[in-house]
C-alpha cells in the first residue's frame, strides 16, 4: 500500500509548533492515515502521556490532539474502550477551553465530542448517541471558521440519515442540499489545510451516502449518478500514497454505489464494475492497518456478488459472496455487539439461503441453521441481549428461506415469527432503531406471506 521507513521518517520529522512531541505525528491528525493500527495505539498513548504532563503548554490541546487519536483507533478497531477515552478527552477539553473563553477552540471541542458520539451510534447502533451528538453540534455551528463549517455538515448528515431511516426523502435531500454553504466554507483558506481538505472530503462521501440512499428508494438514476459524481470529485484532491484509508473508505463507497446503479438498471455490466471496484477498495486496504475498514470493505464486496449472483443466477457468485462475509467475520467474531457484526452475519445468512434455493442443496440451510443455534447456545437472553437477539433474526430468515425452498411450512413460519417477536422486544427495550427496524419488516414480511396464501 505504501512505503513506512525513509518516507515515514521523513513526513513526521517536521511536527506541528507547540504539539507533543512523544509521538510520531506531532499532533497533526492529518498524519494518522499513515499510521497501522499498532502505530496508532502507540500514538494514542504518547498523546495521553502528552496531556496529562503537569508541564504542558497547552493541557486543553492536548486533551483534544488525544481525543483524535483514540477516536480514530475506535473508528478502526470497533474499540468501545478507545471510544470512552475519545469523549472522555473531548469532554475535558471543551470544558477547559470554555474556562479559558476560546470560544473558536471550545467549538472545535464541540465537534470533536459529537463526533465521538455519532461513531458510537454507528458502531453500535445507538440512535441516543446521534440524539446527544446533534444537540453538541448545534452549541458549534453558530461559531466561525473550521469547527462550524464541520458541525454544518455532520447536522446536515444526521438530518439526512435521519430522514432517510423515517422514509422522509424529501427532507433527506433537503439535508443533501443542505451541504452546499458549509462545503464552501471547508475550501476556504483555513489554518491546517490538509485537514479541511481530508474533511471536506469526508463529508463528500457522507452527502453521497444520502444520495445514493435517496435514488434507491426513489429509483431515480439521475441522484444515483449525482452520488458517483459527488465521490469522484471527493477523490479527484486526495492521494492515495498519502491519505490511503480515505481514499479506500470512498472508493468502496463508489464500488457499492456503482452495484446500486446495476441493480436499478437491470446492468450486470455496471454490477460488475461495482465488484471490480470494491476489490480495487480492498487492494488499497490491509487487515493491520485498518481491520475494522478491511472488514467493511469485505462485507461490501459479499453484498456486490451477492447482487451480481441474484442478476445472472450464478452459483459461483454466492459461493464467492459467502467467502467475503467469512473474512469478515474473522475481525468481527469476537465483537458481537457492533452492528456491523449483525448485518454481515445477516447477510451470509441471506446468501447462504439463495445459495441453497439456488442448487436446492438443503445441506448449506442445515449447517446454517446449526451454525447460529449454535451461537445461540452460547448466548444468555439477560447477559447477551443484542447478540442473542441478532442470532434469532438470523434464525428467523433461515426458517423463511426452508419453507420458500420445500413448499412445505411445518410450523416453520411460526418459528421465525416467535424469533422476529423476541428481537423486537430487545431492541425496543435497548433503543436499536435501525435493528427494531429490521425486526420489525421482517414480521411485516411474514404476516405478508401468511396472507399470500
Amino acid at each position: 500500500m505504501f512505503e513506512f521507513g525513509r518516507e515515514l521518517r521523513r513526513v513526521f520529522s517536521g511536527g506541528v509548533p507547540g504539539a507533543f512531541k512523544d509521538g510520531l505525528t506531532g499532533g497533526d491528525s492529518a498524519l494518522l492515515e499513515l499510521l497501522d493500527l499498532r502505530l496508532l495505539m502507540a500514538e494514542a498513548r504518547a498523546a495521553d502521556v502528552a496531556a496529562g504532563r503537569v508541564s504542558a503548554k497547552d493541557p486543553a490541546a492536548r486533551q483534544l490532539e488525544a481525543s483524535i487519536v483514540w477516536r480514530e483507533v475506535a473508528r478502526r478497531s470497533g474499540d468501545p474502550v478507545a471510544l470512552r477515552k475519545a469523549a472522555s478527552h473531548a469532554e475535558a477539553a471543551g470544558k477547559a477551553f470554555a474556562a479559558q473563553h476560546r470560544g473558536a477552540a471550545q467549538a472545535r471541542a464541540r465537534v470533536e465530542q459529537a463526533q465521538c458520539a455519532m461513531l458510537g451510534a454507528e458502531l453500535f447502533g445507538d440512535d441516543g448517541l446521534n440524539a446527544a451528538a446533534e444537540a453538541v453540534l448545534k452549541g458549534a455551528a453558530p461559531a466561525q471558521g473550521f469547527a462550524a463549517a464541520l458541525a454544518s455538515c455532520l447536522l446536515a448528515g444526521l438530518a439526512g440519515r435521519r430522514a432517510l431511516a423515517d422514509g422522509g426523502l424529501e427532507a433527506a435531500l433537503d439535508a443533501a442540499e443542505a451541504y452546499e454553504t458549509p462545503f464552501a466554507r471547508l475550501t476556504g483558506p483555513a489554518r491546517n489545510a490538509a485537514l479541511a481538505r481530508l474533511a471536506l472530503a469526508e463529508q463528500r462521501g457522507a452527502r453521497a451516502d444520502i444520495l445514493a440512499g435517496c435514488g434507491s428508494r426513489l429509483k431515480d438514476l439521475r441522484l444515483v449518478d449525482a452520488a458517483l459524481r459527488e465521490i469522484t470529485a471527493a477523490l479527484a484532491v486526495l492521494d492515495a500514497a498519502y491519505e490511503p484509508l480515505i481514499v479506500a473508505r470512498l472508493t468502496a463507497l463508489k464500488g457499492s454505489t456503482l452495484t446500486l446503479k446495476g441493480e436499478l438498471t437491470g446492468d450486470v455490466g455496471a454490477v460488475a464494475d461495482g465488484v471490480d471496484t470494491l476489490t480495487a477498495a480492498l487492494g488499497e486496504l490491509s487487515r493491520d492497518h485498518s481491520p475494522l475498514d478491511w472488514a467493511r470493505a469485505q462485507a461490501s464486496l459479499g453484498l456486490a456478488l451477492l447482487a451480481l449472483g441474484e442478476a445472472t443466477d450464478a452459483g459461483r457468485a454466492f459461493e464467492q459472496a459467502v467467502a467475503c462475509f467469512d473474512r469478515a467475520l474473522m475481525v468481527l467474531a469476537n465483537q458481537p455487539e457492533l452492528a456491523l457484526r449483525a448485518s454481515v452475519v445477516n447477510s451470509r445468512a441471506t446468501c447462504l439461503g439463495r445459495q441453497a434455493e439456488l442448487t436446492g442443496d438443503l445441506a448449506v440451510l442445515d449447517a446454517a441453521e446449526a451454525a447460529f443455534k449454535t451461537e445461540l447456545a452460547g448466548l444468555s437472553p439477560g447477559r447477551d441481549a443484542i447478540p442473542w437477539a441478532i442470532a434469532q433474526i438470523n434464525l428467523a430468515r433461515l426458517y423463511e428461506t426452508r419453507v420458500e425452498i420445500t413448499g412445505r411450512d411445518e410450523g416453520a413460519l411460526d418459528r421465525a415469527a416467535t424469533a422476529l417477536a423476541v428481537a423486537l422486544d430487545v431492541f425496543g427495550e435497548q433503543g436499536m432503531r435501525s435493528l427494531a427496524d429490521l425486526a420489525a419488516r421482517g414480521l411485516e414480511r411474514l404476516r405478508e406471506r401468511v396472507g399470500q396464501e
